[in-house]
Order: C-alpha cells, then sequence, then structure tokens
C-alpha cells in the first residue's frame, strides 16, 4: 500500500483522498501500475484545480467579469472540488474558493456603490440638463438656443440611463423644453415670413413710384417725394433676402436717375448764375462811381439805365445775392437821400416856414439874454442861472433850426 499526506492506494488498488478532519473519501482506482503512479496520477487531477481556481482568482482581481458569471464559475469549481477524482488539500482549495467569494461579494458592494454613485451623477447631470433646457426654451437667440439643445441631446446620449421611472420623467421634461423651443422658433419665423412678405409688397409699391418718378423735371417736389419713399422704405423692414436686393437695386437706380439729371440741370444753372453774378458786379462797381451825387438828374437817368441791365441778367447763386444787391441798394438810397435834400432845399414852403421858426427862436434867444443881463445887474443869480437853462435850451433849437435853413441855401 503507498500513501502521503492527502491520499492513499489500498491493496486492492482503491484511491483515497484524505480530508482536514482525518475522514476519507474514495477518488477512484488503480489497476495499471504502481501505487505511486496512481497517487501521481490523482496529484496531477489535484494540480488541474489549483490551476483553474488560481485563473479563475486572477480573472476576478483584474477584470470586469460580473459578479453572477464570477459566482457561477466559482460555483462551478466548487462541485469540482466536493466531487474532485483528485488527491491534495481539497479543504484548502474550498477555502480559497470561500475567500473569492468573499472577494466577489466586496467587489459587488464596491460595484453596487459606484452604480448608485454614478447613478446619482447622471441624475444630478440630467437634471441640470433639463433645468437647461429649460431655461433655453424661453430664449430669442434661436441659432445660438438651437445649436446649445442639440448639443445637449449628444450629452445626455452619453450618461448612464436611470432607474426607468425617473429617467422617464427627467426625458419627457427636456423633450417637451425642446418641443417648445421648436414650436416658438417655427411661430417666430412664420411671423417673419410674414411681415418679409408684407415688407415685400410695401417696397414693390415704393419702387414703382420711384420709377415713375425717375423721369420728372419738378425738381423741388420731386427731391423731397424721394426723401419720403426713402423713410416710408426703412420703415417698412427687410423683405425676403431673394427679393430685397433686387427690390434695393430697382429703389436705389430710379432715384439715380432723376438725381443724375437734377445734378446735370443745376450745374448749367449754377454755371449761368455764376455769369450772371459777375455781370451783377460789374453793374454794381459801375453805379457805384454815380456817388458822390454831382449831377442828380443824370445820375437818376444813368441808375436807371443800370437797373434795367440789372433786371434783364437773371438769377445769381443764392448765398453771393444779399450782398451784390446790397451794393446796387446802396447807391439807390445816396441818390434818394440827394434828391431829398434838393426837395427840401427848392420847397418855398418848407424854405418859408424853416424862416418863421428861426427868426422866432431868435427873438427869444434875444429876449432870454436880456432877461439874464437885468438879473445878473439886479444880483439876482438863482433867477439868471434859471434863464440860462432856458436859453441853453432856446439856443439848442436855434442852431439846428439854422442849419435846416441852411440847407435851403439861405
Amino acid at each position: 500500500m503507498s500513501s502521503d499526506p492527502w491520499g492513499r492506494v489500498d491493496e486492492t488498488g482503491t484511491v483515497y483522498v484524505r480530508k482536514a478532519d482525518g475522514s476519507e473519501r474514495e477518488v477512484g482506482s488503480w489497476k495499471a501500475g504502481s501505487p505511486d503512479e496512481a497517487l501521481a496520477y490523482f496529484e496531477r487531477k489535484y494540480d488541474g484545480l489549483v490551476v483553474e481556481i488560481g485563473l479563475l482568482e486572477r480573472r476576478v482581481k483584474t477584470t470586469d467579469l460580473s459578479a453572477k458569471d464570477a459566482m457561477t464559475a466559482i460555483d462551478h469549481l466548487r462541485a469540482q472540488v466536493d466531487e474532485a477524482h483528485a488527491v491534495g488539500d481539497l479543504d484548502a482549495l474550498s477555502k480559497r474558493l470561500d475567500k473569492l467569494v468573499e472577494t466577489v461579494d466586496a467587489r459587488r458592494e464596491e460595484r453596487k456603490v459606484q452604480k448608485a454613485k454614478q447613478s446619482d451623477e447622471a441624475r444630478h447631470a440630467k437634471e441640470a440638463l433639463v433645468v437647461e433646457a429649460e431655461e433655453l426654451a424661453q430664449s430669442e437667440q434661436w441659432r445660438a438656443a438651437g445649436e446649445r439643445l442639440r448639443a445637449l441631446v449628444d450629452t445626455w446620449k452619453g450618461l448612464p440611463r436611470l432607474d426607468r421611472k425617473s429617467d422617464d420623467e427627467l426625458w419627457h421634461r427636456f423633450s417637451h423644453a425642446r418641443s417648445a423651443f421648436s414650436k416658438r422658433r417655427k411661430a417666430h419665423f412664420a411671423s417673419l415670413d410674414a411681415q418679409r412678405e408684407e415688407a415685400r409688397k410695401t417696397k414693390e409699391k415704393l419702387v414703382g413710384e420711384a420709377e415713375a418718378l425717375s423721369g420728372s423735371a419738378d425738381w423741388g417736389p420731386t427731391a423731397a417725394r424721394y426723401r419720403d419713399l426713402m423713410t416710408e422704405w426703412k420703415a417698412a423692414g427687410r423683405a425676403q433676402r431673394e427679393h430685397e436686393d433686387d427690390l434695393w437695386n430697382r429703389f436705389r437706380g430710379a432715384q439715380d436717375v432723376f438725381f443724375a439729371a437734377r445734378s446735370a440741370v443745376f450745374a448749367e444753372r449754377d454755371a449761368e448764375q455764376t455769369e450772371n453774378l459777375k455781370l451783377k458786379e460789374e453793374l454794381a462797381e459801375e453805379a457805384e462811381k454815380l456817388v458822390p451825387v454831382k449831377d442828380l438828374k443824370s445820375a437818376r437817368a444813368a441808375f436807371r439805365t443800370l437797373n434795367e441791365r440789372w433786371e434783364a441778367i437773371g438769377h445769381v447763386p443764392r448765398d453771393a445775392r444779399p450782398k451784390v444787391e446790397a451794393r446796387m441798394h446802396t447807391v439807390e438810397r445816396a441818390l434818394q437821400e440827394t434828391e431829398e435834400a434838393e426837395w427840401r432845399r427848392t420847397n418855398p414852403e418848407a424854405r418859408a416856414r424853416a424862416e418863421g421858426l428861426t427868426g422866432q427862436l431868435q427873438a427869444a434867444v434875444d429876449k432870454l439874454t436880456e432877461q439874464i443881463e437885468k438879473a445878473r445887474a439886479a444880483g439876482n443869480n438863482a433867477k439868471a442861472d434859471k434863464l440860462q437853462k432856458e436859453l441853453d435850451g432856446r439856443q439848442a433849437l436855434l442852431d439846428q433850426a439854422l442849419k435846416g435853413l441852411h440847407e435851403f441855401g439861405g
């Protein structure tokens, strides 16, 4: 009979394995060779179990083997160990499997905690996405908000699923926010399209009127109407992109035709008025030579001739008109003043009135002078001073009257 610490072969060739409590279990029989060969054969089977357990231990520690698959593998190996036809420390293998169960249980708990943490993080992340989506649903930044919502969908897809109820509730809110935004954006652009269509119709009418006015020669009122049309154009808003540029080109083109024609006419008129100004300046210079007036009659005749030539010339530039007309008016006033002075000098009635007034004032002055002399002789200086003030006033009037009489040649 042959034996080792964990097994033996009896004289009939039956092989036994010993357990830690000293009991034995038959694992097979050996007829073909020596007992030592029998033990070696069953020891190799034991070694095979050791290798399988080692491989499972390594898989549990180094891979993402699920707890369920790990327990299935452990149960399978435990059945093999319990009924193993092998010789070796089977109890040690059972203990290793027990230890491995503890490891798997610990890993399961870790994963459960990790999964709960990931789920909590995913919940918070999805709630944050929902809140942001609901805020974006009220935005009028259509392009930016639309792009951001699409990015949020991609982020959502990358997050782990929650429990079905929670995930469905959050997704419902998220989806509702996106739908609300899409509905508002669609309504906005529908309204915008309607506004742009109305703007197109309005601008079509404005273009029609602008083109009809382009040939007008009624420069002032037409230019004013074009300004009004431009104000109406700006107030109409923008038409659709495919129409806006074409309408504007037509509208602007019509204005350009009118204003180009007006500019050409104004340029010709300005040149004519500049020439007119030159001619009127020459006439003003000629008129100014009539002052001072030496011969009123000939000066009057010459001025009338100059004035007739002046009127025949036509308009001058508006900004130059006051200055050149003032020169002619100055000469005209000089002639009028000379004529008035001559009339006063040659008017008999006016001369008689002037002589009568002068005689009266002279008599008053002489009388006051005599009274002052008497008052001073009598020592009445107060009366003399009072009479002197009256005399000064009458003397001033007399001087003025004498000057007027002098104008009559007196």
